[in-house]
């Protein structure tokens, strides 16, 4: 495989007597990885109906390989009823290695295509504020469908410059995670189009950008608050030298320990000779001949101060009694199946829509944003219409009037697909009305019945199109 002779000296620096380990590594194929979403199923239990060879990545809890030769997950129903993501194995390290815990506020500043945003909102069990903003709006789009699958509805979905949230933030996260824009060296085995964008925008390019992102994330940290900094290169000045710009920057920060792994390095102080700072073989370097994944670099820090969690005056308040239509259908979920309780309150409508709003959310005007909370769906002409977000984030028995399809009848792919069903045998005599449409007891989406028959309301945009 070609790489840049800039490159090629770099690496030699770097590894030493390894390099000719790592470079051996490029004839290797690449490693493939699921993510369980356990915010919908647990480890064990998709273990026991995955209906394809998977093995375990020994440092995440809920990942797993495959082999992507063989099978094309994304294309099995329990893909599109948000049981998992496909991620590369390293790429899962960071929301892993980010402590997160129910009720935190979290926020992912670049999390297109939301591979770890998707992971922080699992890891809240629906509690607390999952805020996820990529700057490019169309990749913000994929990410607001991701975060929806994965059955998420504690989230703003943003799409602004860092600056401007720090604006709007100040010192409101218990937790950040930034996946930096970097030069993408520890991706060149996986995506050899890499090579020439590093070409074209090597790693003083990513530099800059990288240090005024960490220093508004830092403004918008609790605290107390713990932040993870994270790249998929190999070069210092992205790496150790955005630390050191930051502790320099912001001395209250100080770099955590990070949870080992037998395959992990720890970091490399002599990135930065120009400062003493031992502590940064705290942080995490991921090398692809050491590791069955690809290149990363993580690094935990923590802001000085004592975490506490202080009342933020809400942009507004439900007010009044609830649409008729919209009240009924809403008593008709048990959300205590779900694993928390509502609160109509946090209600708003705007534009006909409904919106469950996460708690304690600041004023939020002029500031560009794709979602802000679960859409439950929209009021039209005296009839409520419910979302597909709502329908991903129930669970099976929170939802009175279900049918559900084993993964091998043939109706789920046509479900999928937009078609409308015959399920007699298993409706009601008479069924009327809106239906969770499960494959297995996992939701994938609502459909009418009526006579027997299923009229398909799966959001057309998702639809299975192989």
């Amino acid at each position: 495989m070609y790489l840049p002779e800039e490159f090629e000296e770099k690496m030699r620096r770097l590894l030493g007597r390894e390099y000719e380990g790592y470079l051996a590594c490029y004839e290797e194929p690449r490693y493939y990885g699921l993510r369980v979403n356990t915010k919908k199923i647990s480890v064990d239990e998709f273990i026991r109906i995955c209906p394809f060879e998977i093995r375990p990545v020994p440092w995440i809890e809920n990942g797993f390989y495959y082999d992507g030769e063989k099978v094309s997950p994304a294309k099995h129903p329990y893909y599109f009823a948000g049981l998992y993501y496909l991620q590369e194995p390293s790429a899962m390290t960071p929301a892993n290695r980010l402590p997160i815990e129910p009720g935190d506020r979290v926020l992912d500043l670049c999390a297109a295509p939301g591979g770890k945003a998707t992971e922080l909102g699992a890891k809240l069990s629906g509690y607390g504020m999952l805020a996820a903003n990529d700057i490019s709006s169309s990749r913000a789009k994929g990410l607001l469908k991701n975060i929806e699958l994965f059955g998420i509805g504690n989230v703003l979905v943003l799409s602004e410059e860092p600056g401007r949230l720090a604006a709007y933030f100040p010192e409101y996260f218990d937790k950040i995670l930034i996946d930096a824009p970097c030069s993408g060296e520890g991706m060149f085995r996986k995506d050899k189009k890499m090579v020439k964008a590093w070409e074209e925008h090597g790693p003083e390019y990513f530099s800059k950008l990288q240090r005024n992102i960490i220093l508004q994330a830092a403004d918008m940290l609790r605290p107390g608050g713990c932040m993870l900094y994270s790249t998929c290169t190999f070069d210092g000045l992205e790496n150790e030298g955005t630390i050191g710009y930051l502790l320099n920057e912001r001395p209250d920060f100080a770099i955590e320990e990070i949870r080992p792994y037998e395959g992990f390095e720890e970091g490399r102080p002599e990135e930065i000779p120009a400062r003493e700072l031992p502590d940064m073989r705290k942080t995490i370097r991921i090398f692809p001949h050491k590791m069955q994944g690809e290149g990363h670099f993580l690094a935990l820090l923590k802001k000085g101060g004592e975490l506490e969690r202080t009342p933020v005056a809400p942009e507004k308040k439900g007010k009044g009694k609830l649409p008729e239509e919209l009240g009924s259908f809403l008593e008709k979920i048990n959300w205590n199946a779900i694993g928390k309780e509502f609160d109509a309150g946090r209600i708003e409508l705007r534009g006909g829509r409904a919106y469950y709003m996460p708690e304690g959310l600041p004023q939020l005007t002029g500031i560009r944003f794709l979602r802000t909370g679960l859409l439950l769906g929209e009021l039209k002409k005296n009839r409520f219409e419910p979302s597909q977000a709502l329908a991903m984030c129930l669970d099976h028995g929170a939802y009175p009037d279900t049918v559900s399809f084993s993964a091998e009848d043939g109706r789920v792919l046509r479900y999928l697909k937009g078609e409308t069903l015959d399920a007699a045998e298993l409706l009601p005599a008479k069924a009327k009305g809106w239906y969770l449409v499960c494959v297995d007891g996992y939701p994938l989406g609502w459909s009418k019945a009526a006579g027997g028959m299923l009229k398909n309301k799966y959001l057309p945009g998702w639809r299975w199109n192989a």
